[in-house]
C-alpha cells in the first residue's frame, strides 16, 4: 500500500490518494478540490478509483466529489446521505468493509461534525478533522467538546501509539506524539 498527499490550497485541507499496488486500485479520501495533478496521478498510474471516503460533510473535504463523479464512477462512503445523494453509501458506528483488496476500518468519532468519522487502513488512521498534529478538532459547543475528547481518548489514543495519523489539516503525526503534545484548546 502506498499513500499519496494532495493539498486542497483552497481550504488548506489534505485529500490522500491510498493505492493498492497489487490491484492498481485507489481510494481516495476527502476530495477537497481536484487538481490536474491528482487526475494525472491516477490516469499515468493506470490506477481504478475505486471508492471515495468522506471524513466528514465539509466543503474543504468534499468539494472535488462532483468531477470525480463525472470522470470516474467510484463507490462513496460516508455518515451523512447528503455528501453524494442516493451515490453515498452510509456508513454509521464501527465496522469494516473490503475496498481496493484492502481491510479499510471506520470508526464513528463525533464532536467536530455529528457525522464524523474516522478511517484505518494498516497502520495508517485518517483521522479527518477530529485530532491533527498539536490540536484537538475544533467544536461549537462546550458539549460537542467533551464527546470528541472522550471520543479520542477511547478510539485514538487507546491504539497503538506507532500508528500514524494523516489528518485533515496539517502534517501527520503519530498517537504517541499526539499523546504527547496536542494542546487545550479554551
Amino acid at each position: 500500500m502506498k499513500v499519496y498527499f494532495h493539498l486542497n490550497i483552497e481550504g488548506f485541507s489534505n485529500c490522500y490518494v491510498v493505492v493498492n499496488e497489487k490491484s492498481k486500485e485507489a481510494i481516495i479520501i476527502d476530495p477537497g478540490k481536484i487538481t490536474k495533478e491528482l487526475i494525472s496521478q491516477i490516469e499515468e498510474q493506470h490506477l481504478k478509483l475505486v471508492a471515495v471516503l468522506i471524513t466528514h460533510n465539509h466543503s474543504s473535504h468534499i468539494h472535488g466529489l462532483k468531477t470525480l463523479k463525472k470522470i470516474y464512477n467510484p463507490k462513496i462512503f460516508a455518515a451523512d446521505w447528503e455528501v453524494a445523494g442516493n451515490d453515498t453509501t452510509v456508513i454509521t458506528g464501527d465496522g469494516k468493509v473490503k475496498i481496493a483488496k484492502m481491510n479499510v476500518y471506520y470508526t464513528a468519532i463525533p464532536g467536530h461534525t455529528p457525522d464524523s468519522m474516522m478511517f484505518q487502513i494498516g497502520n495508517i488512521l485518517f483521522t479527518g478533522d477530529a485530532l491533527s498534529a498539536g490540536l484537538v478538532g475544533s467544536t461549537n459547543s462546550k458539549y460537542s467538546d467533551f464527546i470528541l475528547r472522550s471520543n479520542i481518548e477511547q478510539k485514538i489514543y487507546s491504539q497503538q501509539d506507532g500508528i500514524i495519523l494523516m489528518p485533515g489539516h496539517g502534517p501527520p503525526t503519530t498517537i504517541e506524539a499526539a499523546k504527547a503534545f496536542n494542546v487545550e484548546k479554551d
